[in-house]
């Protein structure tokens, strides 16, 4: 994550206020919350009951409809973790690699000092076949961080095609769940979600998938298909990426007359985004990454409510989408990636991308930019990506992105 120290923190600061002025961005990273505290008066709505849970897939386990995404520093942050089990967050997501380990050490110190609270836990972690496929030895570390004997569900992280699920990890995730290690198994994807999801369809060795999903995807023909044959094999499923953000931030006006109608009726839009998925029943938890306690309380108080979308709702979500359409890197990563030579992952940058403009988070931009491989970023200023452009469905100007990204992050 970007430090903030004397050393480093300020020179980064400086190198990126320099970038984004060059490429326009000079505004936004001025009054970006980013670098400023945000003002003490935001307001934390309570949840007025408790998560409702949803059996994840074949499993029978209970989950929370709202996960706790643990992609930030909590090493110190007992109050979230507190204030996530009051509410009913029992489904907690983290990584070997989220903060270099620090998010697992972050949970391990909760359940070492409370230990009887590690059985009311769902808990998750990833392991990651870009970090080598000697996997059993990199669980044991996650598991020491984590101070648990096992993990509930373990994820292989971030796949972009089926055949990463190769056969020798279905007798290596049976050999853990007799060893006592984990219980569940499965994977994550952002690229290619639906030819990920109708593969896993067919492994019966698959118990769970968190996936991009949110109110632009779900409608279309494909994913729904997909994630109704996970569905009926039984497969846990898990929402990630629900707020729908793209590598491109415009301004829209039916995104100001969408927000000025759900806070008429007492949310947010960012809220109605999450309801818009917990509309799909099949859909057993949202994974939402909440690094304060005032995120974490209205994505709660959206969990709990009961109140549901109406007709005109949806149709004003599904008006902005097609709005903003081609804002919006739809994952289907095969398209752009296959048209250049050498292949580079555009999703993956594109989601950086993503990273800055919708979450306004320049450090986990940054720290996923620096997760490609370094020949990658070496190959990205001299690519032609003419053809890249011209296979994606939805007319993104891959070049200018991928050459801000180079700007902002390398």
């Amino acid at each position: 994550m970007l430090n903030h120290d004397k050393k480093s923190g300020e020179p980064d600061r400086r190198n990126f206020l320099k970038k984004a002025a060059a490429i326009g961005l000079g505004a936004l990273a001025g009054s970006s919350s980013l670098w400023r505290p945000r003002q003490a008066s935001a307001q934390i709505t309570i949840p007025k009951e408790s998560i409702p849970r949803r059996p994840f897939g074949r499993s029978g386990t209970m989950v929370s409809t709202l996960s706790l995404g643990g992609m930030f520093d909590i090493l110190n942050n007992r109050l979230m973790l507190a204030k996530a089990l009051e509410w009913g967050i029992n489904y907690w997501d983290t990584a070997e690699g989220y903060g270099g380990g620090r998010s697992e050490e972050g949970i391990g110190r909760w359940f070492a000092r409370y230990p009887d609270t590690r059985k009311q836990v769902f808990l998750v972690t990833k392991l990651s076949l870009r970090r080598g496929t000697d996997l059993t030895p990199r669980l044991e570390e996650s598991l020491k961080r984590l101070h648990t004997d096992y993990v509930d569900l373990l994820f292989v992280h971030g796949i972009s095609g089926i055949s990463e699920m190769e056969a020798g990890l279905e007798s290596w995730s049976q050999a853990m769940k007799k060893a006592g290690k984990l219980r569940l198994f499965g994977f994550s994807t952002h690229s290619n979600m639906e030819e990920c999801l109708e593969g896993a369809a067919k492994l019966s060795w698959v118990d769970g998938i968190m996936f991009t999903y949110n109110y632009r995807l779900m409608h279309e023909s494909r994913m729904k298909e997909a994630v109704g044959a996970c569905y009926r094999a039984g497969i846990g499923l898990t929402a990630m990426k629900t707020q729908g953000g793209g590598p491109v931030k415009s301004e829209s006006e039916t995104e100001i007359k969408m927000a000025g109608r759900f806070m008429q009726k007492g949310f947010t839009d960012n809220q109605a985004k999450l309801m818009a998925v917990w509309e799909d029943r099949r859909i057993a938890s949202i994974c939402s990454q909440m690094p304060n306690l005032t995120i974490m309380a209205a994505n709660a108080a959206a969990a709990a409510d009961q109140n549901r979308l109406s007709q005109s709702d949806r149709a004003l979500l599904s008006q902005y989408a097609n709005e903003t359409c081609g804002d919006y890197c739809a994952g289907c990563d095969r398209l752009c990636s296959e048209a250049l030579d050498p292949k580079v992952p555009i999703n993956n940058i594109m989601r950086c991308l993503m990273y800055f403009h919708s979450y306004q988070d320049y450090g986990l931009a940054r720290y996923s930019f620096k997760d490609l491989p370094i020949e990658t970023r070496a190959l990205l200023t001299r690519l032609d990506f003419s053809e890249a452009e011209k296979s994606c469905p939805r007319k993104l100007p891959i070049g200018r992105l991928v050459r801000e990204a180079v700007t902002l992050f390398a």
